[in-house]
């Protein structure tokens, strides 16, 4: 937002430079990017003067010799070329040694034999218009000599404001006085939207002109007056200064109007031909898909709902709150205006925005969502203008779509709260006086609590309590509050059994050598094609960034083959990767555990540790590198498992992404699916240009809920251990791990421990089967087992062998 100086004071006016004006304002959270100056470099040298002469100039056809009053005593001669120059007129004139706005300094100079003393101006020489057809004619009050600068505003500070989304009211001229105002003390204006155009003649605006809001959930309100005898031509000098300033290209009195309008109060006009209105009458409606229109920039755009279109009988004639069409655009020939004031949906003008491509001022202060009641002040302050400077005649009464009006909002405070969330006591009478000065009304007390009515202008950002102390704090001077520490009773942070279960895990990742990985939690439906998923669908976003990024990830994996083909075409094949991080399923529900945001969620979100070794394992100067097989992968998932105390066996699996010969599942001992392992299928590391690789998952969440709580204290065994070797025949396809379990059942609590040493495959065992050589630690903690009572429990276990189908080896 540009806001020229010249126009601010106008409506404030503090004894304070441009830049100690933007000083104040930054103090109190209005942020001032810069301090331009604009217009001519040294006002000194320009004047008012008269045209007493104007002759042919003797050698050029388009040039005339002007004799000019400047006030000094002694008329100065100039040659101009301007088509317009006139004797009788009062005019701008720029003395020789006069900075221009281009930085050079004005010469005397000699045109076709006659010397020019000067240079009768046209806008663009001064930086308040770009005419440059003619020159500036001036009003007769002004006397020959008068600086310029006390006619025009030829030379100005603009202060560039970034405005926070939260402020709207601060992208009005106005606006920023009220700013101004509060953080200087200095007196504000009357507010310029305060009073109307007095309307004339016998017919009222509902006999030319009728509005209908079809859809209100995309327009709030819609205003409309009608104007007649308007006469479209160029701005005033004023006019055009003040938008030029401002960054507004001046374009005719009507439209310049709308933009004043709109740059001093905060709420964008648009003005249409009435006669160019089919049927006289507005209906706001969203647009049908499909549905075209050409708009003032002259572009055909193709509309879709929910976009907000403003029709006339015929079909769109402007797209509300952003740009109108060109069907009814203001022209030269104009003479009847309806001018339009709404407030739309905030939210609406957003999304249409953004598909359309389209932003203007317009849509900028409507998608931050405007007040209804801003739509008939801005009304007043247009018809006021177009009364004064295109002699229109304003038709009595206005039409007023309004189908649910906005209630003031009251917002309480009590005194004693700014004090605790300030860290400091401010005294009720200045707490008052602030929010007063800010355009708040102190409507009542209750129970010892302030009422404050809302200014329109502030509906947006101040709902509550702390949005007014907020307001009392910025302007109290947020860098005179004191530091102060919480008052609050001292605790000390732990982590969570799960948070120290999540720190513990990738300790023992990294401890071996593996790199950790931080990916996106979105991916590509591609991606999983690639990984050959099936099942249910991944959780989409409903507004994606791309189609890279569309949907939800079910599982690490993904993250960590971009991860290794990065490292790999880097010269790093057999970097060791793993990942903490959440995957989401469909489904949701409401939050029981307290964890996050109340209320539906929509997705399953669970944490998980996965991890991906390419190539072969980290190396030192002391060890060679490890092979990255299936039995090395299991090795670190079960590094893991120890870890978490969680005790688990590998059983096969068969997964789409994963070898299918060299897959399992990692399931708990109460039958609980932990995760995956195996070696990543073939083509699928073809996918990722990566050469075999092995990899595994684990549900941390459900690792977490298996974890046994603090282990209890075990005394220093004091009485020794039984150790035995036994060698078990079992058929090919029993799993060690099903051997382990039966030797533990039947060796009961005396079992201490239990070991596979060796594996055997020979004639001596037969085909198809295979000896598995155990060792055994028998121990009791308060006394020396008997060889009998080992011999007891080496049945049982025989028993218990006997029932898988094992066999003792002699």
């Amino acid at each position: 937002m540009r806001v020229p100086l010249s126009w601010l004071r106008q409506y404030c006016d503090p004894p304070l430079s441009a830049r100690e004006i933007a000083d104040r304002l930054d103090l109190t959270g209005t942020e001032v990017s810069r301090v331009e100056r604009v217009g001519v470099g040294d006002p000194d040298g320009f004047v008012v003067g008269r045209v007493e002469l104007v002759a042919p100039h003797p050698n050029a056809d388009r040039l005339s010799v002007c004799v000019v009053d400047d006030g000094s005593g002694s008329p100065r001669t100039i040659v101009c070329g301007a088509p317009n120059v006139a004797a009788g007129q009062t005019v701008a004139v720029a003395l020789p040694g006069a900075l221009m706005p281009n930085g050079e300094p004005l010469a005397e100079a000699t045109l076709r034999g006659i010397t020019s003393s000067g240079m009768i101006l046209a806008e663009d020489e001064v930086g308040i218009g770009e005419d440059h057809a003619g020159i500036m004619v001036l009003g007769d009050g002004a006397q020959p000599g008068a600086p310029l600068a006390e006619h025009l505003p030829i030379a100005d500070d603009v202060l560039d404001l970034e405005i926070a989304p939260n402020r709207p009211d601060c992208l009005a001229v106005y606006g920023v006085a009220r700013e101004v105002h509060a953080a200087t003390g200095a007196p504000l204006g009357v507010d310029p939207t305060t009073y109307d155009a007095e309307p004339s003649g016998e017919d009222s605006a509902e006999q030319h002109a009728s509005v209908k809001i079809a859809d209100p959930d995309v327009c709030l309100r819609f205003t409309a007056r009608v104007f007649e005898d308007v006469k479209v031509g160029p701005s005033p000098l004023w006019l055009k200064a003040c938008l030029t300033a401002a960054g507004q290209r001046p374009i005719s009195n009507v439209v310049d109007i709308t933009n004043y309008v709109m740059l001093l109060c905060g709420q964008p006009l648009h003005a249409f031909d009435l006669d160019r209105v089919r049927g006289a009458s507005i209906v706001v409606r969203k647009a049908h898909d499909g549905e075209k229109m050409t708009t003032l920039d002259g572009v055909e755009r193709t509309f879709q709902s929910p976009t907000a279109l403003v029709c006339d009988a015929e079909g769109p004639s402007g797209i509300g709150g952003i740009m109108g069409g060109a069907v009814s655009e203001v022209s030269g020939s104009t003479t009847r205006v309806l001018m339009e004031a709404a407030t739309w949906v905030g939210t609406n003008i957003l999304s249409s925005s953004s598909l359309l491509g389209l932003r203007t001022e317009a849509s900028t202060r409507f998608e931050k969502q405007l007040h209804p009641d801003l739509a008939m002040a801005a009304q007043r302050l247009a018809a006021r203008l177009l009364v004064e400077v295109c002699g229109a005649r304003l038709v009595p009464g206005a039409i007023d779509a309004y189908p649910a009006p906005v209630e003031p909002l009251l917002v309480p405070l009590r005194p004693e709260r700014v004090g605790r969330l300030l860290g400091v006591q401010i005294p009720q009478e200045e707490i008052v006086a602030i929010l007063e000065q800010l355009g708040f009304e102190l409507s009542g007390v209750e129970s010892g609590d302030l009422l404050f009515a809302v200014p329109s202008w502030r509906s947006a950002d101040v709902q509550r309590e702390a949005d007014l102390i907020e307001e009392v704090g910025r302007i109290h001077g947020l860098d005179r509050l004191p530091i102060t520490l919480p008052e609050r009773p001292l605790a000390v942070g732990r982590l969570t059994p799960a948070q120290a279960l999540r720190r513990g895990i990738e300790d023992v990742m990294r401890d071996r050598g593996l790199s950790e990985v931080v990916a996106y939690s979105f991916t590509s439906p591609g991606t999983l094609e690639r990984l050959r998923l099936g099942g249910e669908e991944p959780v989409a976003l409903a507004n994606p960034l791309s189609e890279d990024q569309s949907v939800m990830r079910p599982l690490l994996l993904p993250g960590l083959l971009d991860a290794a083909r990065h490292n790999a075409a880097r010269g790093r094949p057999d970097a060791w990767l793993f990942e903490s991080a959440h995957v989401y399923a469909p489904g949701g529900g409401e939050r029981t555990d307290g964890a996050g945001p109340r209320g539906a969620t929509p997705a399953v979100e669970r944490h998980h540790l996965a991890a991906l070794l390419p190539g072969d394992g980290p190396s030192g100067w002391r060890t060679a590198p490890s092979p990255t097989d299936f039995y090395a992968c299991k090795a670190l998932l079960e590094a893991v498992l120890n870890a978490a105390g969680v005790e688990a066996r590998v059983e096969p699996e068969q997964q789409s992404f994963l070898h299918p010969g060299r897959s399992a599942a990692a399931v708990a001992n109460d039958g609980s699916r932990l995760g995956w392992l195996g070696e990543v299928h073939p083509e699928v590391a073809a996918e990722w240009d990566l050469e075999a690789a092995t990899a595994f998952e684990l549900d941390v969440d459900l690792l977490a809920e298996l974890a046994p709580g603090p282990a209890p204290y075990r005394d220093v065994p004091s009485y020794p251990a039984d150790v035995q070797d036994i060698a078990v025949v079992v058929p090919e396809e029993t799993q060690a791990a099903e051997v382990e379990s039966a030797v533990r059942e039947g060796g009961g609590e005396l079992l201490d421990t239990v070991r596979v040493f060796d594996v055997y495959h020979g004639e001596q065992v037969g085909e198809g089967k295979r000896s598995l050589a155990l060792r055994l630690e028998f121990r009791a903690p308060d006394r020396t087992l008997t060889d009998e009572e080992v011999a007891a429990l080496r049945d049982r276990i025989e028993a218990r062998l006997a029932a898988i189908g094992g066999q003792l080896r002699a």
